[in-house]
């Protein structure tokens, strides 16, 4: 993989950290939210330290030959314990607190290890891409190539393991972006596996006198590059599916919205809308929340029930009754709110509105189709004229 392919990954993972860093400093204690930015940081740092005029620069600004190689693995190491503990937070349990603090301290005595093996051990003459089968057969500094990369194909072998089985698991069939999240990185886990296979192949391959030099010096970049990028874009996808749904809700909600606004403009209820487009899609939300309370006591449980038994009659569907007669009930509770010689007199209203966002999408598509029938139904000013 050439340098400027590593640089530009680099970039484009710092400014996914940058998106993320205030989700971060407001929600520290999200072990999740920690989890998601060690992943880009030290994928980042892979990249960053792996590059061949990386390798050069920090070799020659600190004086110590091949100071760049532990570096790398260092990264290598603490995105793989990253990537181990995110899958942890998000399947969650009771064991989840367990399991990351198990992680962190044999990642952590990883990384102590290639630190002291590597001071240990005489590597002298700089290598920038193919430092791990060069010395191969050096004492201490084969051991610490041998180290990281037991650590790294543990990590991504658990993490495909994990990722792959949750993915397919029946329960996430019915979170399509946490699905997708999941089996990108148990692909992209296992393209960094072979990463360390081959590289552990052609280490093994110097200690019986053979010169493997495709396998530590070709192949390894390749699958890590992929993997990597492959790995955090399963990273990020929920967060992109979270916002696309965010900014889907906002415009499915616009019929709702508009059939609530003479209860918001009326009460004072709705707020302004933020300046980030990130947040339109709950913003709304909350603003629909905000009419749909204010009008709950106003019900029609009758016109509920009649309004869902012609719709299923019509159509057969249970969802779409439901929401047409929700979308027709609200709309009557509003024109009650605002005209109180509509309120009725008697006993309060049972009926209680959906909360999710799902249903209300739905009830908002209700509304929407039934202005559309309505516009229909109208006659045009042309046979208007006519009669």
């Amino acid at each position: 993989m050439s340098g400027s392919i590593n640089y530009i990954s680099c970039g484009l993972l710092w400014i996914g950290l940058l998106m993320k860093l205030p989700d971060l400093i407001r929600n520290w204690a999200d072990p999740s939210l920690r989890a998601i930015n060690g992943v880009l940081a030290f994928a980042s740092l892979c990249f960053l330290f792996g590059a061949p005029s990386s390798v050069r620069v920090i070799n020659r600004v600190s004086g110590v030959s091949n100071l760049a190689a532990p570096l790398t693995y260092a990264s290598i190491t603490a995105y793989s314990a990253a990537l181990l503990i995110l899958i942890a937070c998000w399947r969650g349990g009771p064991s989840m607190r367990r399991t990351t603090r198990n992680w962190i301290y044999g990642y952590a005595t990883v990384l102590v290890g290639v630190a002291v093996l590597f001071v240990l051990g005489d590597a002298g003459v700089e290598r920038r891409s193919d430092f791990d089968t060069y010395y191969a057969t050096t004492p201490w500094i084969s051991e610490m190539v041998v180290l990281y990369l037991l650590a790294h194909l543990t990590a991504t072998t658990v993490s495909a393991v994990w990722s792959l089985r949750w993915g397919f698991e029946a329960e996430v069939r019915k979170r399509p972006w946490l699905r997708a999240s999941l089996l990108t990185i148990g692909a992209g886990t296992v393209l960094s596996a072979a990463y360390s296979v081959s590289k552990l192949v052609a280490v093994g391959a110097r200690w019986t006198g053979r010169d493997w030099a495709v396998l530590g010096t070709s192949v390894p970049p390749v699958c890590a590059g992929l993997g990597a990028l492959l790995t955090v874009a399963g990273v990020l996808l929920p967060i992109a599916g979270h916002h696309l749904s965010a900014c889907r809700d906002f415009f499915r909600l616009a019929p709702l919205d508009a059939v609530l606004d003479p209860v918001l403009t009326d009460r004072a209820l709705r707020v302004e809308r933020p300046r980030s487009p990130f947040l339109w899609g709950t913003w709304r939300w909350s603003t629909v929340h905000n009419g749909l309370l204010a009008i709950e006591t106003l019900y029609d449980e009758g016109l509920y029930n009649a309004r869902f038994d012609a719709e299923l009659e019509k159509t057969g569907d249970w969802q779409r009754a439901a929401s047409a007669a929700w979308a027709a009930t609200i709309a009557a509770a509003v024109q009650r709110s605002t005209r109180p010689a509509l309120k009725p007199a008697g006993v309060p209203a049972r009926l209680s509105h959906p909360r999710d966002a799902v249903s209300l999408v739905l009830i908002a598509d209700a509304v929407k189709r039934s202005e559309r029938e309505t516009r229909a139904a109208e006659p045009s000013p042309a046979a208007a004229r006519s009669v």
